[in-house]
């Protein structure tokens, strides 16, 4: 029984070290590739002799573009849409988890039913919108509309049915308002799905391209994404800049998701569904 047991943690492990390693490849892959010469780039050496490296691929990104800008327009759109996401949808998730009024529970099933609609499928409606609010071509175009999403209204939701009602009612007798009770009460104890929701909403936004190249033309005010495709055009690509700059992209999100992964992980954990 006990080597039965053994043999099962092994092919566990092994199968846990297969998967990583393939996981892995590709980012390895991603990184190599970005220090080698243009020539170099599609010979697929693992370990490339010293001959094929050349770091200035990472110099010339900066160089050939504003790239500093243009990551300076995701950080603020990023982190613009997160700080005010997680403040309305917070608010949401009280609302609908604790507060009693007319057609609640209608008006929760109508909002989640939006998680089902593509953004591709309201993208054009949305862009006139946009535009008849004069927003082309300003980073509000971009900010906007990415603030309000059920799914942040769900997960805030099903984590404050969790909390014991009870605490609301004792700060509602002490006289505190439902601001109060939010913000002094609930809100310290949301921790783990406020980060949660924070990781998420920043790299979704970090990593968006489709809807900042459809509604802002400036080459100032393009995104890292939108930036990145700029090293592409009809005939060519110039890959060994598209790859260095994809890594530069991905190290904010590496960095976060590092730093944040144990909170990640609990977040999800307790926003499981309640009734």
């Amino acid at each position: 029984m006990k080597i039965r047991k053994k043999t099962l943690q092994c092919l566990f492990i092994l199968l846990g070290v297969v998967i990583a390693v393939l996981w892995l490849l590709p980012v390895y892959i991603l990184v190599i590739s970005s220090i080698k010469e243009p020539a170099s780039i599609f010979l697929f050496h693992l370990f490339p002799p010293a001959e094929e490296i050349r770091l200035q691929n990472f110099v010339d990104v900066f160089q050939k573009v504003k790239f500093l800008r243009y990551i300076l327009n995701s950080f603020v759109i990023a982190t613009t849409v997160t700080l005010v996401a997680l403040l309305f949808h917070m608010m949401a998730g009280f609302a609908f988890s604790t507060l009693r009024f007319p057609l609640k529970k209608t008006i929760f099933t109508w909002m989640i039913s939006t998680m089902m609609i593509s953004f591709s499928v309201i993208m054009i409606p949305l862009f006139i919108i946009v535009k008849s609010l004069g927003l082309i071509d300003t980073l509000w175009a971009v900010i906007l509309p990415m603030i309000p999403h059920a799914y942040g209204i769900f997960l805030y939701r099903q984590f404050f049915k969790g909390v014991p009602r009870d605490l609301y009612e004792a700060g509602i007798i002490d006289g505190a308002s439902h601001f109060k009770i939010l913000f002094r009460v609930y809100t310290p104890l949301s921790v783990p799905i406020t980060l949660t929701m924070a990781v998420s909403f920043f790299l979704t936004n970090w990593n968006n391209y489709l809807w900042p190249m459809v509604v802002t033309q400036k080459q100032d005010l393009w995104v890292v994404q939108v930036a990145i495709s700029s090293f592409k055009d009809a005939y060519s690509a110039q890959w060994n800049l598209i790859l260095a700059a994809s890594v530069i992209a991905a190290i904010p999100t590496i960095v976060l998701f590092v730093i944040f992964q144990r909170y990640f992980v609990e977040g999800i954990k307790l926003s499981g569904v309640k009734g």
